[in-house]
């Protein structure tokens, strides 16, 4: 059975991926198991120069899942080269690295010094808020994430994927812009923003009053959001958000996912993402399906 799936001409030996910001920059999980038995990894958010992120409390659980508001910290793109980059060389595992900015020029430069590296596609994270725009998030319009990946795209000699907000009226029209901007693939979805509060003290519990909600809450939400993309656009989907176990994978491949990647699981169960693999493999000889890539898109919708 083979579970390698080829995008923008990458080749994965598997479709598992852990996601951008849960796993670092793999360095931490490989003490537990060699981190080459994954398909890739997406490393965390990285920008042009240091980022602190926010202040505490930054993280808060909730039923059903995680509300983060770190803050996209970071070494910033320099260290990531000198440091965490040669030790991911020496991995059979394909790099992601993720993008991140305040700014086009913010991406723009980060993305060319990322050029001339080993790394194999680029995750262009247009959820960052654009301090030029009043911080209103790239991606939150089809004008403004049709820009930055234009920008990008004309610097960037790496496999570019872009990953979504759903924080969004349609994503599917967000999709379609980008790719019409020149994106080699889209992932989503990034977390939705939503809010606890603390009933004695009446204040968020949040320092920053919202932040990302990710885990098996949002499965539904990505499920459906990565079948409209897989409708509208002709690049290939990446799916995330909520999924835990190997059905969930497979549920999201269904819906049009080509790969996926695995988050919030991860924090609970390190392993998550190695039992994913072992499910799949399973599905497969189940089923009598010989290659990974034949379930994607096969979602047969109710008459």
């Amino acid at each position: 059975m083979n579970l390698s799936v080829k995008i923008t001409g990458v080749e994965f030996k598997n479709p598992v991926i852990p996601a951008s910001g849960t796993f670092g920059f793999g360095r931490e999980y490989d003490d537990l198991y060699d981190i080459a038995l994954l398909g890739g990894i997406s490393c965390k958010g990285t920008s042009i120069v240091e980022w602190d992120g926010n202040p505490p409390q930054r993280i808060a659980e909730v039923s059903g899942g995680v509300l983060n508001s770190v803050g996209l910290q970071n070494p910033g793109v320099d260290y990531f080269i000198e440091n965490d980059l040669p030790f991911l060389q020496k991995k059979d595992i394909k790099i992601i690295f993720n993008a991140v900015g305040k700014s086009i020029e913010d991406y723009v430069a980060v993305v060319e010094k990322i050029n001339e590296t080993a790394v194999h596609m680029i995750e262009l994270n247009i959820s960052c808020p654009n301090v030029k725009e009043g911080g209103v998030a790239f991606g939150t319009s089809c004008e403004a994430a049709a820009a930055i990946t234009k920008a990008v795209r004309n610097v960037c000699k790496k496999p570019l994927m872009v990953k979504l907000s759903p924080n969004v009226t349609s994503i599917g029209d967000i999709a379609a812009a980008v790719e019409a901007e020149g994106a080699d693939a889209v992932s989503l979805i990034n977390t939705i923003t939503g809010m606890k509060i603390d009933i004695n003290t009446r204040k968020p519990v949040l320092f920053n009053n919202t932040g990302g909600l990710s885990g098996p809450a949002v499965l539904p939400i990505a499920i459906r959001m990565v079948h409209d993309v897989y409708k509208r656009v002709k690049i290939p989907v990446i799916g995330m958000g909520g999924i835990t176990t190997w059905e969930d994978a497979v549920e999201m491949m269904l819906a049009g996912a080509s790969a996926i990647q695995v988050g919030t699981a991860i924090f609970t169960d390190p392993y998550a993402p190695l039992k994913i693999i072992d499910g799949l493999k399973n599905y497969l000889i189940d089923n009598k399906i010989e290659n990974i890539s034949e379930i994607t898109g096969k979602l047969e919708l109710n008459k």
